[in-house]
C-alpha cells in the first residue's frame, strides 16, 4: 500500500509485505514500525530490505542494513507535547474519534498505541541485536501466562508514567481511570500463569535473550460469577475489544496434523511419513514483555488456529451450512477455553489436541528460526535450551523428535542427543491427580506418530536400565512411561524426566520430597545432578513498584534511588530504619492507604462495607481442597459462635477482622464449588447480623485475577497459606504478600518454610504437622474415625443445625473429614490453627510489634525476586548470558 509518492507509509505492518510458507519464513521479521515516528522508507528501499532475507546473517552492515537501524533507532521524544499529538493522532486516525468525542475508553485506547509505538522501537532492536550477536535464547514453554495488565507496566518500564498521566489529565482524564480500563488477558488461571508471567519478565529485565510460548485463548478459563453463592461460569470475552498489546503474525504459521496413518520410508527405518486429512493452521500472535531499567524486551508468542480456508463455500451454497463452517469450529475451539473440562472423553481430547498444537507450532517456529542460522541441526542445543512449565508441554519432547527424524532425516541416536540436551524440565506437584496421564489407544488414535516414538524412547530407556540392574522386573514396571493399567497410560512426567537433562522442583522441600517419591527411583538410575531444585520468585516490578507505589516510595527513599527494583538485594536497607519513628509512622500510613483501597474495591465489587481498621485476613489462591479453604471458613464458624456467646461488652473488646477470600474452582471440581458455596453462605449470614456488625466480616471476591491481586496483597495484614504440609510445591502468593509487608499464616510447607528461614521465625505464624508426619496421620485416619476436637465439632454442629441455610448442602464436605479418612488433615491441624489465630490476634494488638515484623520481613526478601531465580536457571540449566541491547552495541 503506498502513497501518492510512491512511498510506504509506517503505519503499515511491514509483516504484510512478505509472503511466506511455512517453515521458510523470518520468524523475527518486525510487525510494524512505530507510527509516530513520521519517517517514511521508499518503495526502492523498502523492496531491497525485504528481498535481502534476514539481516542478522550479513557480517557486514548493508546500505539496508544502516537505513533499517537509522529508522528503527530514531528517537521519539519524551516532552508531554509530542505525547499529546501522538495521543490524538491515534484517537482520531486509528479510532476515527475526536478529542471532544472520546470517553475514558478511547482515551485508553489511544493512549497504549502511543505507548506501544515506543515499545515497538525497542522490541525491533532487541529481536535486531540478538540475531546479529546469535545469541543463545532460551524458549519457556507454559500453557499459561497470567500476565494482568499492560499498560501500566509499560509506562512504568518506559519511565514515561508521570508525563501520560499529565497529558491525559490535561484533556481532563485521570492516569488512574484510563488504567482501569484495560482488562487483564485471560491467558491464565493461577500460579503457573502468574510464575511463567514473573520469568519472561525477569528475562527482559536481566536482558537473557528469551520468549515465552503458549496459546491466545479467545475465552480464558472463564470468567466467575458468584449466583445464589455458587460459582458460575461465563466467557471471559477479554478480546471484545481491540487489544494493543499483541501483534497479529499472518506470515508466521505452521500446519498441525491431527489423526491420520503412518507410511514408514523404505530406505530409512527410522523415518516416516506421516499422512492426516485433519491439519490446521497455528498462527502467531506476539506479546511484547517491557523491560524495567534496560531498552530490552522480551517476547510471549502464542497461537491461535487460523480457520478462513477451512470454510467450505460449496457446503454453504448448497445449504448446509453447519458443514460449510464445521471445519473453522473445530479448529477454534482448540484455542477458545483453557483448561477444558476433561470430565468427558471429548474433553480429554480436546485438552490433548489442544496441548499438541501449543507444542507443535512452538517446536517448528524455534526449529525454524535455528536453520536461518545456517549451522547444522546437531548445534540445535547451542542456541536454543527450552524449559517445559509443568508436564503440559511435554508433548514437544515427541514432536522434537518427529521433526529431527523425519523431516531432517537425523538418525535415531543423534536426534536423541539434540532433543536431550535442548529440553529441561520443571515439576510443579506432588499430587497423584495432578500428575498428567494420557491414555494410550486416545493418544495413538490422535497422534499416531508420536505414540510410536513414545514407545520407541520408552523400549531403549528400559532396555538401558535392564542392563545397569537385571532382573529388577519390579523397578521397571515402576519407571516405564507406559503404565499398564486399562487402558494403558502415558505418564508425561516420566516422559519429561527421560527426555530432559535437568529437572528441577520449585521449593527445597519439594525438590527434596519429589527425589523420595515419585523420582526417586530416576534418581537412583541417572544421578542425583539431573535433579535439582530452583525455588521460585516473583518480580518487584509487578508485586512492589507497580502495586503497591506507596511502600516503594518509602523503599526509593530508603536506598536512595530506583535501582531496588531490579536489585532487590537492597531492600535490606530498610533494616537500619526499623527504629525510626518517622519511618515507622509512613510504614503504617501506607498500609492503611492500601486497605482503604481495598475497603473501597470491596465495596464496588461485591456491595459489601468493611473497616479498613480491622486486621485484614486474606486467603486468595485456586480453591483446592489442599489448598484447604474449607479449615479456614470452619474456623471463621467457630469464631462466629464465639463472638455469639459474648456479652455486648465483651464482643465490643474484641479485635475487628475482615476475612477475604478469591479464588476460582476448575468447572469440573464439586467439592471446591461446594467449598465457595458454603463460604457465601457464612458470608451472607454474619454480615447481616447487626450483633457482630463490624467485629467479624467475611468477603468472597468473585472473579480473581492479577488486577484483583493488586488491589488485595498490599492491603494485607495476615495472609494464610495454609496447605497440608508436603502438598504445595512452593507457592508465589506467600512471597507476594511478604514483599508487601504482610504476615504469614501458614504450615510448615513450600516455600513457607524457606521464607522463614529467611525473615526469621519470629516473624511468621506456623502451625500444623509436619511433611514427614502426614502420612501416618493419614494412616491413622483410614482405620479410625476419632472425634473432632470442641472447637471443629461447633462449626460441624452450626452447619447441620441449618444455620447458614441447608446444612444437606455442605454435609459431603463434612463427610470428607470425619468418615472420608480426612485426607489433607483438617481435623489433625484445626487446633492448632485455632491456637495460631490466637496468636496473631495478640500480636497485631501490639501495634509496635506488628510494624517491626513487617518491616524486616520486606528487609530481608531478597531472595524470593525472580530475577534470582532467572540467573539461577540461566547458569545451571540454560547456559545463556545476558545480553544487553544498547545504541552503542548495535554501532550506531
Amino acid at each position: 500500500m503506498s502513497n501518492s509518492n510512491g512511498y510506504f507509509s509506517t503505519t503499515i505492518p511491514l509483516s504484510t509485505a512478505k509472503a511466506t510458507t511455512p517453515g521458510a519464513h523470518d520468524a523475527d521479521v518486525p510487525v510494524a514500525q512505530p507510527t509516530s515516528l513520521k519517517r517514511v522508507v521508499s518503495g526502492a528501499a523498502l523492496k531491497e530490505l525485504l528481498a535481502s532475507g534476514s539481516s542478522s546473517q550479513t557480517k557486514t552492515p548493508t546500505k539496508v542494513d544502516n537505513m533499517f537501524q537509522n529508522y528503527s533507532h530514531s528517537e521519539i521524544a519524551r516532552d508531554t507535547a509530542t505525547i499529546k499529538n501522538s495521543v490524538i493522532m491515534h484517537l482520531t486516525a486509528t479510532f476515527l474519534r475526536t478529542p471532544t468525542s472520546m470517553d475514558s475508553g478511547h482515551a485508553y485506547l489511544a493512549s497504549a498505541f502511543s505507548v506501544r509505538d515506543r515499545l515497538l522501537q525497542r522490541w525491533n532492536l532487541t529481536n535486531e541485536f540478538h540475531d546479529r550477536m546469535k545469541a543463545k535464547r532460551v524458549y519457556y514453554m507454559s500453557l499459561e501466562f497470567l500476565i494482568g495488565r499492560t499498560f501500566d507496566n509499560a509506562l512504568l518500564a518506559l519511565d514515561l508514567r508521570k508525563e501520560y498521566g499529565q497529558t491525559l489529565g490535561e484533556v481532563g482524564f485521570r492516569l488512574e481511570d484510563i488504567i482501569d480500563e484495560e482488562r487483564d488477558a485471560a491467558l491464565g488461571n493461577g500460579g503457573l500463569g502468574r510464575l511463567a508471567a514473573c520469568y519472561v519478565d525477569s528475562m527482559a529485565c536481566s536482558d537473557y535473550p528469551g520468549w515465552g510460548y503458549g496459546l491466545r485463548y479467545k475465552y480464558g478459563m472463564f470468567q466467575q460469577q458468584i449466583i445464589n453463592g455458587y460459582q458460575v461460569e461465563v466467557p471471559d470475552c477479554w478480546l471484545d475489544s481491540p487489544n494493543p498489546w499483541e501483534f497479529p503474525r499472518p506470515d508466521v504459521t505452521y500446519p498441525v496434523k491431527f489423526y491420520g496413518h503412518l507410511v514408514r520410508d523404505p530406505n530409512n527405518d527410522d523415518r516416516y511419513v506421516w499422512e492426516s486429512n485433519v491439519v490446521y493452521d497455528a498462527m502467531a500472535f506476539d506479546v511484547p514483555v517491557p523491560g524495567y531499567g534496560t531498552t530490552n524486551v522480551g517476547n510471549i508468542r502464542l497461537w491461535s488456529c487460523k480457520t478462513n480456508s477451512l470454510f467450505d463455500l460449496n457446503k454453504f451454497n448448497s445449504g448446509d451450512y453447519g458443514g460449510a463452517t464445521g471445519g473453522q469450529v473445530a479448529a477454534q475451539i482448540l484455542t477458545d477455553v483453557l483448561y477444558p473440562n476433561d470430565n468427558t472423553n471429548d474433553g480429554k481430547e480436546l485438552r490433548l489436541r489442544q496441548e499438541y498444537l501449543f507444542c507443535s507450532a512452538t517446536l517448528q517456529d524455534i526449529v525454524a528460526r535455528f536453520k536461518k542460522t545456517g549451522r547444522p541441526m546437531s548445534e540445535l542445543p547451542e542456541l536454543a535450551a527450552i524449559q517445559l512449565n509443568d508436564t503440559h508441554p511435554t508433548l514437544g519432547i515427541p514432536e522434537m523428535m518427529r521433526i529431527l527424524l523425519d523431516e531432517e532425516e537425523m538418525s535415531w541416536d543423534d536426534a536423541w542427543d539434540v532433543t536431550t540436551r535442548t529440553f529441561a524440565f520443571t515439576n510443579h506437584t506432588i499430587l497423584p491427580e495432578a500428575m498428567e496421564k494420557w491414555p494410550v489407544p486416545m493418544l495413538d488414535k490422535i497422534l499416531p506418530r508420536h505414540m510410536g516414538i513414545i514407545y520407541k524412547i520408552n523400549l531403549y530407556f528400559l532396555q538401558a536400565v535392564e542392563k545397569r540392574f537385571p532382573g529388577d522386573r519390579d523397578l521397571l514396571r515402576r519407571i516405564s512411561i507406559i503404565e499398564e493399567s486399562n487402558p494403558q497410560q502415558v505418564r508425561m512426567a516420566f516422559l519429561a524426566c527421560v527426555g530432559s537433562h535437568k529437572v528441577n522442583g520449585v521449593a527445597a522441600i519439594h525438590s527434596d520430597i519429589i527425589k523420595q517419591t515419585i523420582f526417586k527411583d530416576f534418581v537412583r538410575i541417572q544421578g542425583e545432578d539431573k535433579f535439582i531444585n530452583k525455588t521460585n520468585g516473583v518480580s518487584p516490578r509487578r508485586w512492589m513498584n507497580e502495586c503497591n507505589p506507596d511502600m516503594s516510595d518509602l523503599i526509593t527513599d530508603v536506598v536512595g534511588d530506583r535501582s531496588w527494583v531490579n536489585d532487590l538485594a537492597k531492600v535490606k536497607k530498610l533494616e537500619e530504619r526499623v527504629s525510626d519513628s518517622d519511618f515507622r509512622r509512613r510504614w503504617w500510613d501506607a498500609k492503611q492507604k492500601n486497605k482503604q483501597r481495598l475497603a473501597e474495591y470491596i465495596l464496588t465489587t461485591t456491595g459489601i462495607q468493611v473497616n479498613p481498621n480491622a486486621l485484614f485476613d486474606v486467603q486468595v489462591k485456586r480453591i483446592h481442597e489442599y489448598k484447604r479453604q474449607l479449615m479456614n471458613i470452619l474456623s471463621v464458624i467457630y469464631r462466629y459462635h464465639c463472638l455469639k456467646q459474648m456479652t455486648p461488652e465483651v464482643r465490643a473488646k474484641e479485635l475487628h477482622r475482615v476475612v477475604i477470600f478469591a479464588g476460582k474452582a476448575a468447572s469440573g471440581y464439586w467439592v471446591a464449588k461446594q467449598v465457595i458455596k458454603l463460604i457465601n453462605a457464612v458470608a451472607e449470614v454474619v454480615n447481616a447480623d447487626e450483633e457482630i456488625g463490624d467485629v467479624l466480616k467475611v468477603v468472597f471476591i468473585p472473579d480473581y485475577s492479577v488486577t484483583a491481586a493488586e488491589y488485595i496483597i498490599p492491603a494485607s495484614d495476615i495472609s494464610q497459606h495454609i496447605s497440608t504440609a508436603g502438598t504445595e510445591a512452593s507457592g508465589t502468593s506467600n512471597m507476594k504478600f511478604v514483599l508487601n509487608g504482610g504476615i504469614i499464616l501458614g504450615t510448615v510447607d513450600g516455600a513457607n518454610i524457606e521464607i522463614g528461614e529467611e525473615i526469621g521465625e519470629e516473624q511468621i505464624f506456623f502451625f500444623g504437622c509436619l511433611a514427614h508426619e502426614v502420612e501416618d496421620f493419614r494412616h491413622y485416619l483410614r482405620f479410625n474415625q476419632p472425634k473432632p476436637d470442641d472447637a471443629l465439632q461447633t462449626a460441624f454442629d452450626m452447619i447441620q443445625r441449618n444455620t447458614f441455610g441447608d446444612g444437606a448442602i455442605f454435609q459431603p464436605l463434612i463427610d470428607s473429614i470425619v468418615r472420608g479418612g480426612d485426607v489433607y488433615l483438617l481435623s489433625v491441624d484445626f487446633p492448632s490453627y485455632i491456637q495460631a489465630h490466637n496468636a496473631v490476634e495478640d500480636a497485631y494488638r501490639n501495634r509496635e510489634e506488628w510494624i517491626t515484623k513487617s518491616i524486616l520481613s520486606v528487609a530481608r526478601m531478597s531472595k524470593f525476586s525472580s530475577d534470582r531465580s532467572i540467573q539461577e536457571y540461566a547458569e545451571e540449566v540454560w547456559n545463556i548470558e545476558p545480553v544487553r541491547v544498547t545504541s552503542c552495541s548495535m554501532g550506531i
